[in-house]
């Protein structure tokens, strides 16, 4: 699947994670285990605010964290225009202070991540280098392997 590739000192992972400014945690991988029926249920607003926060990492170190905010500091959800501008402003000039010519990116199937003109930025970067869906090396949209980040981000 990934010819030349030789170790994960040269594999880049990257993630996004939501934080709920409200105290809400994401219960979904969260079980409660009883021996009687818990009645345990949580209300929540429809819409809370939440921060969504990108980094990187590799063996050479963390980049990040980056916070997605607007131009007046507010949160804002993901989405193409704004991720392409985080790659394009914050994660290649950072890149750029380290020698990375033969390191691997690896990202998820988000349709932020796997838009044509995101996918294209990348492959600028990285060339054939690049684990993505629609990438050079298809990367399944839910991939059940994990990246050292599902442990720390």
């Amino acid at each position: 699947m990934l010819p030349n590739f030789r170790s994960d000192n040269q594999s880049l992972f990257k993630r996004e994670a939501h934080f709920w400014l409200n105290g809400y945690v994401n219960k979904q991988n969260c079980r409660i285990w009883s021996e009687a029926n818990p009645q345990v249920y949580v209300e929540t607003p429809l819409h809370p605010e939440k921060l969504t926060v990108w980094c990187a990492l590799w063996a050479g170190g963390i980049i990040g964290p980056y916070f997605f905010k607007n131009d007046e500091g507010h949160n804002v959800t993901v989405n193409g225009d704004r991720y392409r501008a985080m790659i394009t402003n914050f994660f290649i000039p950072d890149l750029n202070n380290h020698d990375v010519q033969e390191l691997w990116f690896q990202q998820d199937g988000a349709t932020c991540n796997t838009a044509r003109a995101t996918i294209d930025l990348l492959k600028d970067t990285f060339g054939d280098r690049l684990m993505s869906r629609f990438g050079p090396v298809n990367w399944p949209p839910r991939f059940c392997d994990l990246t050292p980040l599902d442990y720390f981000l």
